[in-house]
């Protein structure tokens, strides 16, 4: 068998029969229309079976780049294997921006649209929002393209690879504009909880780091455009003597310009520079979403398992993410703050410890990442994401025999 290596955590070992990278529409037409199963790379910075296949996995890296601004409709088109870091600068370069970026300016468009990948901000939406339109090749090698309004769109994006090989997509922009970002320390869990929507939308994006444990939140990072007011309130903080990373030990060199200096959307939005490794990769993530309205339970049904957390946890990120209309997003139809964790790479362990966030959470109707560490088994999927069964329907009559299915969508679809 080929040895394609693993995912970028290392704790999944690929087990495809082969990996091909087609280097035009032509050539992947091929590919995808003569193998009985086919999978969609990405990035690899899934951190499960999920891009995995018995069959043939497909990279989409060496399809042509080219990115194509459309200023009159407010749009840039790109292949999907391109990187969410490439096309910022593509498009700053352009002078234009998109709206929003997740912390890793390393992972493929394609790949974090269609798990549901998000940034922060209570009026920021998930990656896949931004989407306007999308082209899918199906299991006979044929494009078909998806535009926002049509009757399968809001199934078509946040889709798992499930429906097919994304080729390209549409997405909307915005003139460029500059951030500000500023790092503070010593909030409290008495003032996150006291003034959680106050925190929450002091800035364009914040983002607050914990371990859960009796420090309480150790950063908040406060991201604001320039256009906007600067941070007013500072909730008994003070700000970071130094540039800080959120991990111990992490190098500084990595993450985005701090200290309130205005800069580029694309050095600041994100947490980490494209130029360095992201994060420290011998790690496991987990993210749990739950409406926003529970947040603070949801901060107090974690801290009462704090103790189980620790041993295993090097940080833990709150953001927020408002709600959007794609049938498997995270923030579906509702206001959503997301709990993130980066764990020791330790996977039985913190499956065992998913578990028990999955517990504590079910209350407020918790739902899972698709692309990180979760438990919860297809029944379970179905109760908190309404529309599952609607995408499973639509994935029978788009891909009948199952072409684009593996292990993991066996497991989570009903």
């Amino acid at each position: 068998m080929t040895t394609i290596g693993t995912n970028w955590a290392g704790n999944h070992t690929y087990r495809a029969a082969a990996l091909e990278r087609p280097d035009s529409l032509d050539a992947l037409r091929e590919v995808v229309a003569g193998a009985p199963l086919v999978r969609a790379l990405g990035s690899r910075h899934s951190f499960s079976d999920l891009t995995d296949t018995r069959g043939v996995l497909v990279d989409l890296s060496g399809l042509p780049d080219d990115v194509a601004v459309d200023e009159a409709a407010r749009t840039v088109s790109v292949s999907g294997g391109v990187r969410y870091g490439d096309l910022a600068r593509a498009l700053e370069d352009r002078g234009w921006a998109l709206a929003n970026l997740a912390s890793l300016p390393h992972i493929s468009v394609a790949g974090a649209v269609a798990t549901g990948t998000h940034g922060s901000g209570n009026r920021n939406r998930s990656l896949a929002a931004a989407v306007a339109s999308v082209d899918v090749m199906g299991p006979d090698g044929e494009v078909r393209h998806l535009a926002r309004g049509d009757a399968d769109f809001d199934g078509s994006v946040v889709a798992l690879g499930a429906l097919g090989v994304v080729t390209r997509l549409e997405l909307d922009v915005e003139p460029t504009y500059l951030v500000r970002q500023e790092v503070r320390t010593g909030l409290t869990w008495d003032t996150v909880e006291r003034r959680f929507d106050d925190i929450t939308g002091a800035g364009y994006s914040v983002s607050m780091f914990t371990r859960f444990d009796g420090d309480g939140v150790t950063q908040l990072w406060v991201k604001s455009r320039a256009d906007e007011p600067a941070l007013a309130d500072v909730f008994d903080t003070v700000p970071a003597a130094d540039t800080m990373h959120m991990l111990r030990g992490g190098s500084t060199e990595a993450v985005t310009g701090q200290g309130g200096e205005p800069g580029p959307w694309l050095d600041r939005l994100p947490h980490f520079r494209m130029e360095f490794t992201p994060s420290n990769g011998e790690e496991l993530q987990a993210e749990y979403f739950v409406p926003r309205e529970h947040a603070v339970a949801g901060i107090e049904a974690l801290r009462g398992i704090g103790e189980e957390l620790s041993p295993l946890l090097e940080v833990a990120e709150i953001r927020t993410i408002a709600g959007d209309e794609h049938w498997l997003s995270g923030a579906h139809g509702r206001d959503t703050v997301g709990f993130h964790f980066t764990f020791r790479r330790e996977e039985p362990a913190v499956r065992g410890v998913a578990r028990r966030m999955e517990e504590v959470l079910a209350p407020f109707d918790v739902r899972p990442h698709w692309g990180k560490v979760f438990e919860m088994d297809a029944p379970a999927l179905a109760a908190v994401f309404p529309r599952l069964g609607d995408f499973a329907d639509l994935r029978e009559r788009v891909d009948p025999q199952h072409v684009f299915g593996n292990a993991f969508l066996d497991r989570v679809l009903p």
